[in-house]
């Protein structure tokens, strides 16, 4: 049957996109049921547990360790306690911008539960998802040694009677979480729940996250899919040829890195039909890794301006920003050129 206009042109790429849509809705629901299951019986924190181990190396007191290992599980309640610190006068100017510089590690293996793993790896397929991912955890790593270091050579540790009392806590402020990637769902609460309720909360979870995150997805492959069939990505992005030949890249990132500008996902979802064809696993990342500069300057505005000014003030929360994407760049830059060594 003949079918009118465009559709006779949608058509075919509906039937090609739907089962690709159909087994990532499955994946991530699965993923993220799974990652609401680990944080619910603490699985998280568990596993940044030993944070505090690298408090005392970076001079810094032991109860910034609570901090950090807290931004494992939410980066709101995180800043918040070091937010508390500073004010209290535990902490100095200096201590905290050291403090938030390693909490960036810790900031990062939350997002493997509920972002990475479950959404952007079913994306990307196995072999460029966990190159992927971790690349960015090697980045986050980095920055976080970079602050212990920061640390050792900056600061002193005087005696113990030198530091005021630590305040209470209050790791409740509502504040939205900041980060290199979109937001997530996680539950901060402190409340002991039975496993059939964390299940069951699990369960509740994972709905509303397919319910956002999977139209979208279709609506990326499709257009995505048309713009491969129809248009010659080279000559569109010519006017990328001269960066991208500089990296190495091919002329078809720059359309990749402007949708990562904006979404991650989304920018996830339109490199992934041209990896093994356009991009190999190695360009591939390397493009996401400069879409990922480039939302820096979209997020900032966004969310860490905000964020950021929220918790600390204008003044002080201007230089966390300055830190956090200096670093950010840096190490960015060091992984693109590792990954773009010819091999």
């Amino acid at each position: 049957m003949q079918l009118p206009g465009a559709l006779d042109a949608v058509w075919p790429v509906l039937v090609e996109v739907a089962p690709r849509v159909a087994r990532i809705a499955v994946f991530i629901g699965i993923g993220v049921f799974l990652a609401n299951v680990a944080v619910g019986f603490g699985l998280v924190e568990k596993i940044a547990a030993f944070s505090k181990y690298l408090t005392r190396p970076a001079n810094l007191p032991d109860e910034v360790g609570t901090a950090i290992v807290t931004t494992a599980a939410s980066t709101t309640a995180g800043y918040g306690m070091l937010a508390d610190f500073r004010e209290s006068g535990r902490l100095n100017d200096a201590e905290t911008l050291i403090a938030v510089t390693m909490n960036t590690f810790f900031g990062f293996v939350q997002h493997i539960f509920t972002f990475y793993a479950p959404v952007l790896i079913p994306i990307l397929g196995l072999e460029v998802g966990l190159l992927y991912v971790g690349a960015r955890a090697a980045i986050a790593l980095g920055i976080t040694i970079a602050g212990v270091l920061a640390g050792a050579m900056l600061l002193s540790r005087g005696p113990a009677g030198d530091r005021p009392a630590t305040a209470a806590v209050d790791g409740g402020v509502e504040t939205p979480d900041d980060g290199s990637v979109p937001d997530h769902d996680i539950d901060d609460g402190d409340d002991e729940e039975s496993p059939a309720a964390v299940v069951r909360t699990a369960a509740e979870k994972t709905w509303p996250k397919l319910k956002r995150i999977v139209p979208r997805l279709a609506l990326v492959y499709v257009v995505v899919t048309l713009l491969v069939r129809t248009q010659d990505l080279r000559a569109v992005t010519g006017i990328a040829e001269p960066l991208t030949a500089l990296l190495g890249l091919p002329g078809a990132s720059l359309p990749v890195i402007a949708v990562f500008a904006f979404d991650t996902t989304a920018g996830a979802a339109t490199i992934a039909p041209m990896i093994g064809g356009t991009f190999t696993p190695r360009t591939a990342v390397a493009t996401m890794l400069l879409g990922g500069i480039v939302s820096f300057a979209v997020s900032t505005f966004k969310r860490s301006i905000p964020f950021q000014y929220g918790i600390w003030g204008p003044a002080f929360g201007s230089k966390v920003i300055v830190v956090n994407t200096a670093l950010k760049v840096v190490f960015i830059a060091a992984a693109l050129a590792v990954l773009l060594v010819p091999v």
